[in-house]
C-alpha cells in the first residue's frame, strides 16, 4: 500500500499587518485661531467701556447684561457672543484695569539712580489714570472693598511680584544713600491710596471746591503736594 501524497498547504499570501500609512504621518498641527476682525475688536471695546461705566455705578450685582447691551445698541444675546456671562465680562474689565495699572508701575525701576524723578513720574501716572479712567478705578475699588471675592487670587499673583520689585528698588536706593530707610511696602500702599482717592472721591472733592468736576489744574496741584510729601519723607 503506497502512501498518498500529502497535500502541502499553499504558502500564505497574507502580509503582516503594518501600521496604517496615516498613522506614520505626523499629525497635522491645529489651525491657528483666526485673528479677530477690526469690527469685532471695536464692538468688544464698546462693550467693555460701557460695562466699566455700569459696574462703577451699580456694582456687579446691580449692573445687568441687558442694560449694558442696550447702551451699546445690541441685544443681550448678541453681547453673549462676545462675553459668555456677566461674570466673564466683569473679570475682563478688572483684567484691563490691572493691566493698565501694572504698566504704569514700571516707572519706578526704570530710573535706577534718580528716585525723585522716578517717583514724580510714578505719582503723575497714577493721578493721570485717576483723571482719565475714574470708572476703572472705581470698579477695582468696589471689588477690593468687598473683600475681592472674585479677584483676590489675581491680585496676589500679579500685584505682589510687582510690589516686591518696587520695594527692592527702594532698598537699592536706600543702600546707596539716595533715600531714607522706611517701610517701603507701606509707603507704596500710601501712594496708591492717595492717588486712588482722586478717582473714587472726585465728586466729593469737586463739590468741596465749588466746581462741577475736577480739572487739569486740580490734578497738577495734587501731584505737587503728593510729590512734596513723599520726597520730603524720603529725604530725597
Amino acid at each position: 500500500m503506497t502512501d498518498e501524497p500529502r497535500m502541502i498547504p499553499k504558502s500564505s499570501t497574507r502580509q503582516a499587518v503594518s501600521p496604517s500609512d496615516d498613522l506614520l504621518q505626523p499629525a497635522e498641527a491645529p489651525a491657528a485661531p483666526r485673528a479677530p476682525t477690526p469690527s469685532r475688536l471695536r464692538k468688544e471695546r464698546a462693550i467693555l467701556n460701557e460695562a466699566e461705566n455700569q459696574f462703577a455705578q451699580f456694582g456687579l450685582e446691580g449692573a445687568s447684561l441687558e442694560g449694558i447691551a442696550s447702551a451699546v445698541g445690541i441685544s443681550r444675546h448678541n453681547l453673549l457672543y462676545y462675553f459668555p456671562s456677566k461674570e466673564a465680562l466683569y473679570r475682563r474689565v478688572l483684567d484691563d484695569v490691572l493691566d493698565h495699572w501694572l504698566s504704569g508701575m514700571e516707572d519706578l525701576w526704570r530710573e535706577q539712580d534718580d528716585p525723585a524723578k522716578a517717583l514724580r513720574k510714578y505719582i503723575r501716572a497714577k493721578l493721570r489714570s485717576s483723571l482719565e479712567h475714574p470708572n476703572a478705578a472705581k470698579v477695582f475699588a468696589k471689588e477690593v472693598i468687598a473683600g475681592a471675592p472674585r479677584y483676590a487670587e489675581a491680585i496676589r499673583e500679579r500685584v505682589a511680584p510687582v510690589l516686591q520689585k518696587e520695594v527692592t528698588t527702594f532698598e537699592h536706593w536706600a543702600q546707596k544713600g539716595l533715600v531714607a530707610k522706611l517701610d517701603f511696602t507701606h509707603l507704596m500702599f500710601i501712594i496708591w491710596t492717595v492717588t486712588q482717592a482722586y478717582a473714587e472721591h472726585q465728586t466729593q472733592f469737586a463739590i468741596l471746591l465749588g466746581k462741577p468736576q475736577l480739572d487739569e489744574q486740580d490734578f497738577d496741584r495734587a501731584e505737587e503736594v503728593i510729590c512734596t510729601l513723599v520726597l520730603s519723607g524720603l529725604e530725597c
